[in-house]
């Protein structure tokens, strides 16, 4: 199998998304859990955030119902570090927590974080019990049949292999691999565990937890050899486990991550508007930046970019 590799949308320093602090009791236990401290120097949970004003232009636009509340209801699964994950009081942190607030703050909103199941998220936003779904969130048309997306980052998918497991071999039939169960990454690999049966080949065994660090930590503990995750996960699960585990194979089938929100709904347009604001002004680059995420920015937050 050949994997093709993205092609970073702006040309920038090379990715680095900082250790996270592993808990003393790794060595033992095998836990991989998100704690204070999690994110590059200057970035970490008791980092000062970038200030944004309102936007006039993007507020106006925010359905009644939402702007006479003040409050943005956002779901999230906090498993995702250094995208979104669990801070030191429980409140969620991140890049991408980071990117939502702001966008909030342009709508002239407070954020109202609400923890979820990854696969609980999206069926909430499309029966109204959330107003956003933030979760790494790959665009998908299938997705777009649920919910509509603002697209505001290019991600990929990449392997990781336990420290002492070979490389990645070109066929990944037959080989037991770890994935978080719904994500872009499971998607993949069922699609390609078909296509080694329909082959005649054996199915690729995967292996699904309900959380990334879950996933993270049966590769870590040498549980299951591979790993598949988006990019920034994948690479940041290198840094968390402290040599514990490597990337193996380049990144690929670079898709956006967006914001979910209810179908045909009034709020897309509001968001997508301060969404842009963020690029245009230069805070989403300062955000991504912070973060050491820069490498997947783009120039343009669309509505459902995948066709």
């Amino acid at each position: 199998m050949t994997h093709s590799v993205v092609t970073p949308i702006k040309k920038s320093r090379p990715m680095w998304f900082g250790a996270l602090a592993l808990a003393a009791s790794l060595a033992l236990s095998g836990c991989v859990t998100n704690t204070e401290g999690s994110g590059p120097a200057g970035a970490s949970a008791s980092g000062a955030p970038i200030e944004v004003s309102k936007s006039d232009a993007a507020a106006k636009l925010v359905p009644e119902d939402i702007a006479s509340s003040g409050v943005l209801r956002v779901g999230t699964d906090a498993t995702y570090a250094p995208n979104q994950y669990a801070g030191p009081d429980g409140t969620p942190i991140g890049w991408e927590v980071e990117l939502v607030e702001a966008v909030a703050a342009k709508l002239g909103l407070k954020v109202e974080w609400q923890k979820s199941g990854f696969d609980q998220i999206i069926p909430r936003v499309d029966g109204g019990t959330l107003d956003m779904g933030s979760s790494s969130f790959s665009d998908t048309v299938e997705r777009q049949q649920s919910v509509d997306f603002v697209d505001f980052y290019s991600a990929g998918l990449q392997f990781v292999r336990g420290a002492d497991e070979a490389e990645l071999p070109d066929s990944l039939c037959g080989l037991k691999i770890g994935a978080q169960a719904t994500t872009t990454s499971d998607d993949y690999l069922t699609a390609e565990s078909k296509k080694c049966e329909e082959a005649g080949k054996p199915a690729i065994q995967i292996l699904k937890k309900g959380g990334q660090d879950e996933a993270t930590n049966d590769v870590v503990m040498g549980n299951v050899p591979y790993m598949l995750a988006d990019s920034p996960i994948a690479q940041n699960s290198v840094q968390q486990a402290e040599g514990k585990v490597e990337l193996t194979g380049d990144i690929f089938d670079a898709a956006p991550y967006g914001l979910a929100m209810k179908k045909d709904g009034e709020l897309t347009k509001a968001v997508q508007v301060a969404m842009q604001e963020l690029i245009d002004d230069g805070t989403y680059q300062q955000i991504l930046e912070k973060w050491g995420v820069e490498a997947g920015a783009v120039e343009k937050a669309e509505i459902n970019g995948v066709k």
